[in-house]
């Protein structure tokens, strides 16, 4: 008789196997992930606190406010897709290191903007330096956990930017009641949290591994279960797709616009209310910055829990673009809300808002990640968030301009209100699955390729 059969009903130990490396990944690598994208956050929003300071020590109004505030995400999207390339060449550990110290740098070296062209160069140069961090996390996730599990991952990791949020607004208002050494409040705030994100890439060196081969924390067994099952899973999705086909004529695909526009709507929902929601506490009453800050904490607070809920509902019943389309709906509804109303109703309309959009950007992810071919899903994911992160120029710039000309950012909040229906009603077009080989680009999948030009053609390393 064999005693080491596996008892019927039992789970295979080569899935035990599995689950243990899941569950090891889960506590060491999500971790630092969110305390990474938390300081990330704080540094890219931070300046949502100090634009009465910049105006009255610099003179920087609200349409210049608005611009610079915008330009980060100029410097992002320019410089995105070939961080994420370079990502793939020189491996996560090196190059999410030195994406984390760059940023750092360049987010202290805002202490010291002089006048509106400095302060434009330095937004800009912050989103040159910060470009490729998040789509490299995603791909990294992709490299790293099977499918069925990133989703879940996705939503703890976006968590960081709504605990950010909720951070940012009493540390910064903390931070820019301190005077001295020469240096006004908003300049210390911007050494220090620059400081901090500089501090934190030597963990990150320390921890991070590129790939799961490299794992040591991981046992052998573990390792050879997870990459089996990455591998497996990367080989169904490219037997999707013809053999040799070039990064730029993937990119054609409809698809890829169709989900560039929809992350764009929910990155213009969101950073309309990231850097503009200061503002709107202030109307509400006479309130130090450490008080805005803490008032600004709310709407995030009420998010997490609404990621959460999302992402149990949606792991539940699976049906992935229902449960997009239904938050960005509640995104919508309260943004329309906040147009119509007086400070206080609209600062709770935000509240509700901010339910949907923040939900909207973690269940988007999984559309595209199980969409995509792995081999170029690195610079396609960075084109997505680069394009999409394009509402972060937008949102500001509009507002900013719109408040300087007639007072009030009513039209901007209904703008956005539109942007995210149309959006809902679209991400039903969107697919969650790579379509069969041969499929048309124009019915949404991968682009026709002509056998004598897919010789030449090569993915990017």
């Amino acid at each position: 008789m064999n005693t080491s059969a596996t008892p019927a009903g039992a789970p295979e130990p080569a899935n035990l196997t599995l689950t243990a490396a899941v569950g090891k990944i889960k506590w060491r690598i999500l971790p630092l992930f969110v305390v990474m994208f938390i300081v990330n956050y704080i540094d890219r929003v931070n300046i949502g606190f100090v634009r009465a300071h910049l105006a009255a020590d610099l003179g920087i109004g609200a349409a210049a406010f608005g611009l610079g505030a915008g330009l980060f995400f100029v410097g992002y999207a320019v410089f995105e897709v070939p961080s994420n390339i370079l990502l793939q060449r020189y491996g996560a550990k090196a190059w999410l290191t030195r994406i984390m110290f760059t940023w750092g740098l360049v987010a202290a070296c805002m202490a010291f903007v002089q006048s509106e062209s400095s302060f434009y160069f330095m937004r800009f140069l912050l989103g040159v330096a910060e470009a490729g961090f998040f789509p490299g996390v995603v791909y990294y996730f992709t490299q790293w956990l099977p499918n069925h599990e990133r989703g879940r991952a996705m939503a703890v990791f976006l968590s960081g930017s709504a605990i950010a949020s909720i951070l940012s607004g009493p540390i910064t208002g903390a931070l820019l009641l301190i005077e001295g050494g020469g240096l006004r409040g908003w300049q210390w705030m911007f050494l220090i949290e620059g400081g901090a994100s500089m501090a934190l890439c030597f963990v990150v060196w320390f921890l991070l591994d590129s790939a799961p081969r490299d794992a040591k924390w991981l046992t052998p067994e573990q390792r050879q279960a997870l990459v089996a099952v990455i591998d497996a899973e990367q080989e169904q999705r490219a037997a999707s797709r013809p053999a040799h086909v070039s990064a730029f004529t993937l990119l054609r695909d409809p698809q890829i616009v169709l989900f560039c526009f929809i992350y764009f709507a929910i990155q213009l929902t969101i950073y309309g209310a990231t850097f503009w929601l200061p503002t709107i506490i202030k109307k509400m009453g006479h309130f130090n910055d450490f008080q805005v800050g803490l008032f600004n904490s709310i709407p995030w607070i009420v998010s997490i829990a609404a990621m959460y809920a999302f992402a149990v509902l949606a792991g539940r019943f699976r049906k992935q673009q229902f449960w997009v389309a239904l938050t960005l709906l509640i995104s919508a509804v309260g943004m329309a809300v906040s147009a119509r109303s007086g400070p206080v109703v609209g600062f709770v309309a935000v509240c509700f808002a901010g339910i949907g959009f923040k939900a909207a950007s973690s269940l988007f992810w999984p559309i595209p990640q199980g969409y995509l071919d792995g081999r170029i899903a690195a610079a396609v994911l960075a084109l997505i968030n680069s394009l999409g992160n394009l509402g972060g120029f937008f949102a500001p710039a509009t507002f900013g301009y719109l408040e300087q000309k007639t007072g009030s950012i009513q039209g901007g909040l209904y703008a956005l209100s539109i942007a995210s229906v149309a959006a809902a009603v679209l991400v039903f077009l969107a697919r969650t699955r790579p379509a069969p080989q041969g499929g048309s680009g124009s019915a949404g999948g991968s682009p026709a390729v002509p056998g004598d030009a897919k010789a030449r053609m090569k993915l990017p390393a």
